[in-house]
């Protein structure tokens, strides 16, 4: 009874305040979340996680840093779906969109790739206390945490701290964004990641400035290997 109750509770809930999806804004049907079927299926997935070691992926750390794999769910692109959800989630408060998107990911990861096999721990991208107060979540850390869930491998937040806040990157060359990162983080417990393989995740990967000076730290710290996992990628 209560059961039929709730139910009827929540499909009139729907009717007066209907969920829309993230992609086009169209009315989400009952077996539909965050997006629709259509915008879904529409996803420009990257495919990258059934051969993960493109250079195009690499060739972003070649010679800086060590990165055992790399692989991002689908493409960015100025304008697209993508980046309209990855604004929804890190300026529109739609942190549960990255997770279920991180899941759909994770969920793909497992049934058809071998690149989680080993991996100790996953590492959102940290937020300074200050950018985390703003924004009131790390985006990141939802994406790992929906990552974490479709694995079975722990996601941790406190193994790597953002010890500096600096301004966006997002308007920023190559060379501005590595100098405006490469000192900010650090790893207070050097114990917690000695021998481990960890992946760091994070939102969109660009130049990867960032996630090399996350890297970095992790390696010097006595971490065993470091891969890369992002919701997108810039084609």
């Amino acid at each position: 009874m209560f059961r039929f109750i709730r139910l009827l509770v929540t499909d009139f809930t729907d009717l007066l305040f209907p969920s829309l999806c993230l992609g086009c804004n169209r009315a989400l049907g009952s077996n539909e979340n965050i997006l629709c079927t259509h915008c879904r299926i529409s996803l420009p997935e990257t495919g990258q996680h059934r051969s993960p070691y493109s250079e195009s992926l690499l060739n972003k750390f070649g010679g800086k840093v060590p990165i055992q794999f790399v692989a991002s769910f689908v493409y960015f692109s100025k304008s697209g779906i993508v980046q309209k959800l990855i604004h929804q989630v890190k300026y529109k408060g739609k942190k549960e969109a990255a997770k279920e998107m991180a899941a759909w990911y994770g969920y793909q990861l497992k049934q058809e790739s071998e690149l989680i096999n080993g991996i100790d721990v996953l590492i959102g991208v940290p937020l300074h206390k200050s950018r985390l107060q703003q924004r009131g979540y790390n985006q990141a850390d939802w994406i790992a945490e929906g990552l974490s869930e479709a694995l079975d491998i722990p996601m941790r937040t406190d193994v790597l701290i953002r010890k500096q806040f600096k301004e966006s990157q997002t308007q920023k060359s190559r060379m501005d964004r590595w100098q405006n990162v490469k000192t900010v983080f650090a790893v207070p417990n050097p114990d917690e990641v000695i021998g481990k393989n960890i992946v760091i995740v994070d939102d969109v990967l660009t130049t990867g400035s960032t996630i090399e000076a996350c890297a970095i730290e992790l390696l010097q710290a006595g971490c065993k290997s470091v891969g890369v996992l992002t919701l997108a990628a810039a084609h």
